[in-house]
């Protein structure tokens, strides 16, 4: 069978493989794209498919949405109960996770719809992928130093740091989640809400490539049951993720991803001479 996205997803183990990797990578700060690249390299895939990452990253959507209902419906309460009073937004705790959002969404979309087209001819290619993971674990091992904070929000700039940082993310390699909870615990958030304020920063980003992609992809007969179970899957898998990076943020282990991803890297850059 075939899929019409491409010849060398031929089986649904195939996806339902790359539905774990992106259910546990999503999340855990390795990056979901780097190991999505690595995975379709690995079965044999030698062109991008932007389409197949995108459908699996609604399952880790839906996921992250599902972990968070709560906090997501206090903060859709502030910010439309606003909209009369846009001042009275500050002065609510889900109201200025909402500021928060809306502003790292600005440099997050700029950054990312300029980088669109280069992004795609790199997505496997294990010379752009291998240093992002070094970048990424350089991230993560300098958590190790970042003072144990004690804020709750951050403030403007803040916002736009973390949304650029996110932005950056866009390349495979680099993780969104290392990237923001890195900038977030050294902005002096404590360590559980720099946990939540990352997933929440990132929902915005992650919706819009998603609804994105897959207004393509469905008129095209592109979504195709296989695809779907592959995304049922990092659904799954991605929400166990969820609580047990929580823990591993809590507990400031973030560093140990990166003796991970430094042999990963090496790893990466030397598939590309055998």
């Amino acid at each position: 069978q075939h899929y019409g996205v491409s010849q060398s997803m031929s089986s649904l183990l195939e996806v339902l493989l790359l539905g774990v990797i992106q259910g546990l990578t999503e999340f855990l700060p390795v990056s979901s794209d780097g190991h999505l690249a690595v995975g379709q390299l690995l079965l044999g895939m030698r062109e991008g498919n932007l389409t197949v990452s995108v459908i699996l990253h609604g399952g880790t959507l839906l996921a992250t949405a599902l972990f968070f209902q709560r906090r997501l419906r206090a903060i859709a309460s502030d910010f439309f109960g606003s909209i009369t009073a846009p001042r009275t937004l500050l002065n609510q705790d889900a109201g200025r996770d909402a500021w928060v959002i809306l502003l790292a969404s600005v440099p997050t979309g700029i950054i990312g719809l300029s980088m669109k087209d280069w992004v795609e001819q790199w997505t496997l290619s294990p010379q752009v992928i291998a240093p992002c993971f070094l970048a990424t674990a350089a991230l993560l091992w300098s958590t190790r130093s970042a003072p144990v904070g004690t804020g709750t929000t951050i403030n403007m700039s803040g916002a736009l740091l973390v949304g650029v940082m996110q932005g950056v993310a866009v390349m495979p390699g680099i993780s969104r989640s290392a990237a923001t909870m890195a900038a977030l615990l050294w902005l002096g958030v404590r360590s559980e809400r720099a946990f939540e304020l990352s997933m929440l920063v990132g929902l915005p980003a992650v919706a819009g490539a998603f609804l994105l992609e897959a207004s393509h992809a469905i008129p095209e007969g592109q979504l195709g049951a296989d695809l779907l179970a592959g995304a049922a899957v990092s659904f799954a898998v991605g929400f166990v993720a969820l609580y047990l990076l929580r823990g591993l943020v809590t507990k400031r282990r973030l560093f140990w991803f990166s003796i991970y991803l430094v042999p990963l890297a090496i790893g990466t850059y030397a598939s590309v001479y055998l």
